[in-house]
């Protein structure tokens, strides 16, 4: 609104004065100043005050002492003279009268028929006759307001333009709007005049009168605004109205600004708000308040508001004329400045020859410390601009934005985040670098990044460093994986932005021909070190994100490059709570190992890990020495667990193909596996259910297929009992004393349990207030002396508490604990060959459990331990049974070539003759058990009854 150019405006120090009714300050006003507040100061010295104190008595006094010298404040007195009431209820006729008449103004009860101009009526007129003059018009706009409909009109009045009586015609609407508020709302007061030239100055000045209206009227001006103000003149009025105001009482500004994005209305009045405070910001290297402010509109998460001010960016381009004037022009023009302001200084020469590194080095000051953080804000804010809102960079905006990226930050976390960001906006926004001396500039930068990671990630004391963003985008681009690539960018970059892979095709020349080919990528790989303590605590791209995608894209296989080692060393080198990428690595993994990359050569595939480093992790497990039990352990020895299952579950699974290949894998080893104890590790992944994500879950359905009898349901309910509230209970009487015994004076108290049973019971008693882990070195004694409990004289207090001890070691140690009491409930004639049953034995023919001493059968305590066993070992046969299935199925069918006509229909015979022998199997060994177990009752009871026989 230039027309208000050169009008004197109320200032800050005025409407602050006014707004705390600051008397002492008001008298420090010049004239010029305080004849603007004259309307509000006279009614304030005239009208009987609400307030009785003394101070404002004192107050009040030096008011009129400050008016008296004012020769102004006499029309203003004359103004209030006036009957309101009767002009009141002329301008309700008047107001009846022009909705009859349809808005016609021909006919007027305020003002009857003019004889010359309403300037000369205005300036020959008494103040009766002015205030009638000024409703009269202001009533015709506003009624006309009402009937717009929203669309913005210009008035022309003579009243609201004459510089002469201008100061006039605002006391006459200061003193109607105080005196006539329920007719002349102020709101619709301040909507009815931006319609008249010098609007903003009216507006002012009656803001200004009654300064507690302020917040209304602004959000009254905001609410009824256009959602693009720079579009129509009526929103290039209102926002410098708005401005105006704001200026006025600035300490609001930012108030409106947070109506404004509230309403989504007049987006330039947010931008022009924060140019204004953001010159009046202290000169300091933060981030500024527009980088804030444009930032938090583009990446926040209220979509609307995104929408709303990416329209405002777009719609600025189109617009060409007066472009330089524009709030989009002016809020460019400052993010540049504000960029331009922390770029390195760097030498104006020439830019140096490819082959010339040195002196590309010398040219580069690096980016200092205190400006990283805001040269970050900057770089997202322009992506956000760009990618969100559809900025079209000006060719020197492109310029000092391609100059800020490829700046060299210092070695801190900031500098790594900085680095990360200016990569993918460099990826994102391709079009930037747009000339050869541009394009070397970039080269010379990603081979600055290539050899300044080390440094980087070494001093800046971060895990994730931008090495691993460089190689995980070398190994997208050698994939064509172009939409994971985008997706990396936009996570990164932290915004959803569009990018067409075809601006990729530059980028995917340099990484793959240039910087990294696939060979360097892969060797490069294997020398990255692994992540110490690696968890879900450590964000960012880590080497385990590079290593996952090489093995998916068999890179390493291919170049003979091998990986077991980094992966068995990432394994070992974790803790809580588990990364989320682990589990797919490992899978990724063993598929590198089972499966071949092609039917054309079988042999290339990744090594497996050993036996030996497997056992390595699991030597000086808590159940043999209780005093390691650290976090890390832990979570290296579940995840190896999971590996050997998932890896024998694979092997499996693709029997039939590697053997269609002839191609063997090697199998670990059934000793292997009876070294580990699985269920333990179950049972403390259940305790770390939250911390392990996923991992839990999986070794249970691992387990379920591989080993069900390590799955009974009545383990399960037992463990419930074992780990519930009754058992802490009971561990809270554990006395010192209980805690003392040892295996050894358990071994003796088994050795005088003929003599004494009472030192037996009293040990055993205090090992029930144990936890399983704790019990763990008392198994072996226990089983080896259960033998001695099938004679007679034994209490039946120690046969159940034995029992008790037994199924609670059974919970952590079950598949050793079996083979430990099979071989001590052997009859006394194979104690005495001392042949001893393993783990495979027992699975192949689970009926040795039964070939026991006859007298388990007339103990229950010890029968239910026998039958609980044998309940496992058929569930374990069976298992066993499938697995060789698969494992030699490649036996059946190996048809020559001479004789593949003849053995082409037999393959399904073949298949189903075993399924159905297999079945056999198993239906033959339940029948023989229970057999078996029929048998041995029978038998015991004949020797029962012949020996109550005798007795007779």
């Amino acid at each position: 609104m230039s027309e208000t150019f050169g009008l004197q405006y109320v200032s800050p120090y005025a409407f602050e004065a006014m707004q705390k009714v600051d008397v002492v300050r008001l008298a420090a006003l010049s004239d010029p100043e305080l004849r603007l507040l004259l309307p509000c100061l006279v009614r304030m010295a005239l009208c009987a005050p609400a307030d009785q104190s003394q101070s404002w008595a004192q107050d009040k006094k030096l008011l009129l002492r400050l008016l008296s010298g004012v020769e102004a404040v006499n029309s203003i007195v004359a103004l209030l003279s006036v009957d309101f009431h009767a002009l009141e209820q002329d301008a309700n006729k008047e107001q009846q009268l022009r909705h009859k008449l349809g808005g016609s103004t021909g006919e007027s009860i305020l003002v009857s028929q003019l004889q010359h101009g309403l300037t000369l009526e205005f300036e020959h007129s008494d103040s009766p006759r002015r205030l009638r003059l000024v409703l009269s018009e202001l009533l015709a706009i506003m009624n006309k307001v009402a009937d717009s409909n929203g669309e913005y009109f210009f008035k022309s009045s003579e009243l609201f333009e004459s510089p002469v009586h201008m100061e006039e015609a605002a006391d006459v609407l200061c003193i109607l709007q105080a005196e006539l508020h329920t007719l002349l709302p102020i709101t619709e007061m301040a909507e009815a005049l931006l319609h008249v030239r010098n609007g903003a100055w009216f507006l002012c000045l009656l803001v200004a009168n009654v300064p507690d209206s302020f917040n209304d009227v602004c959000r009254s001006l905001i609410k009824n605004g256009e959602r693009q103000d720079e579009e129509s003149t009526g929103g290039r009025r209102r926002t410098e109205a708005l401005r105006q105001l704001c200026k006025m009482n600035p300490s609001q500004a930012l108030k409106v600004r947070g109506m404004v994005v509230e309403e989504c209305h007049l987006p330039g009045l947010g931008v022009a708000l924060t140019l204004d405070h953001t010159k009046n910001e202290a000169g300091d290297d933060g981030v500024s308040n527009m980088v804030c402010f444009v930032s938090g509109l583009l990446l926040g998460t209220n979509a609307k508001v995104r929408t709303w001010f990416g329209t405002f960016i777009r719609n600025g381009q189109l617009r060409r004329r007066e472009n330089s004037s524009s709030v989009l022009w002016q809020m460019r023009k400052q993010l540049l400045s504000e960029l331009m302001s922390i770029l390195p200084a760097a030498k104006k020469a020439q830019m140096p020859q490819e082959g010339d590194p040195e002196r590309a080095a010398s040219l580069y000051c690096g980016l200092k410390e205190e400006h990283v953080v805001k040269a970050s804000s900057l770089l997202r804010l322009y992506c956000a601009l760009m990618g969100i809102a559809g900025l079209k960079p000006t060719d020197e905006e492109a310029e000092q934005v391609l100059q800020l990226m490829t700046s060299r930050p210092p070695a801190t976390p900031g500098g790594v985040r900085f680095v990360s960001l200016s990569f993918c906006m460099l990826l994102a926004f391709s079009t930037l670098v747009s000339t050869p001396e541009q394009e070397q500039l970039m080269l010379m930068w990603l081979s600055w990044m290539i050899k300044e990671e080390a440094y980087f990630e070494s001093t800046a004391g971060v895990s994730a460093s931008f090495g691993e963003m460089l190689l995980l985008v070398a190994m997208y681009f050698h994939s064509n994986q172009l939409s994971a690539i985008i997706d990396l960018v936009c996570s990164t970059l932290g915004m959803k932005i569009v990018i067409k892979p075809s601006s990729l095709s530059r980028m995917k020349t340099i990484f793959t021909q240039e910087i990294f080919t696939e060979q360097v990528v892969t060797a490069h790989a294997v020398r990255v070190p692994v992540t110490s303590n690696l968890s879900a605590n450590i964000t960012g791209f880590l080497p385990i994100h590079c290593i996952y995608q090489l093995l998916r894209s068999r890179a390493f296989t291919k170049h003979k490059v091998s990986i077991k080692d980094w992966i068995y060393t990432q394994l070992c080198e974790t803790t809580l709570p588990l990364h989320q990428q682990l589990l797919p690595l490992i899978d990724v993994y063993i598929n590198s190992v089972i499966t071949p990359a092609s039917k054309s050569s079988p042999e290339a595939t990744n090594k497996p890990i050993t036996e030996q480093e497997i056992l390595k992790v699991f030597q000086g497990h808590p159940g043999e020495s209780p005093r390691l039990n650290q976090r890390h352990r832990i979570t290296a020895q579940l995840l190896l667990l999971y590996y050997l299952l998932s890896y024998e579950e694979a092997l499996l699974a693709n029997s039939k193909t590697l053997a269609a290949m002839q191609k063997k894998p090697k199998s670990y080893s059934s000793s292997l596996m009876d070294q580990i104890p699985i269920k333990y590790l179950i049972r403390q992944a259940q305790g770390l259910q939250q911390e392990l994500g996923g991992l839990h879950s999986a070794l249970l359905r691992l387990l379920a297929t591989n080993y069900p009898h390590l799955c009974i349901v009545d383990d399960w309910i037992c463990e419930e009992e074992i780990t519930g509230t009754d058992a802490l209970l009971r561990r809270m009487l554990l006395t010192n004393s209980a805690k003392s015994h040892s295996p050894i004076q358990l071994q003796e108290a088994f050795s005088v349990l003929q003599s004494n049973h009472t030192q037996l019971m009293q040990i055993l008693e205090h090992l029930t207030l144990l936890s399983a882990s704790d019990l763990i070195p008392y198994a072996e004694v226990l089983t080896a002396n259960m033998s001695q409990l099938l004679n007679v004289g034994v209490p039946r207090r120690i046969l159940q508490t034995i029992n008790k001890l037994w199924m609670t070691l059974n919970t952590v140690m079950p598949r050793r604990l079996w083979v430990m009491t099979v071989n001590a409930l052997q009859p006394s004639l194979k104690l005495a060959r001392q042949h001893k049953y393993t783990q495979n034995d027992l699975m192949i023919d689970p009926l040795i459990v039964l070939r026991c001493d006859a007298r388990i059968l007339r103990c229950p305590p010890i029968m239910d331990i026998t039958l609980h066993m044998l309940n496992g070992y058929l569930l374990a046969s069976k298992a066993y049974l499938n697995s060789y299935l698969k494992e030699t199925a490649d036996q059946d069918i190996k048809p020559s070539p001479s004789s593949a006509m003849t053995l082409a229909g037999q393959g399904e015979t073949m298949e189903v003759t075993r399924e159905e022998l297999k079945n056999a199997l198993l239906s033959a060994q339940d029948s023989a058990a229970v057999q078996l177990l029929l048998g041995g009752l029978s038998s015991s009871r004949g020797r029962e009854d012949s020996g109550e026989h005798r007795r007779r």
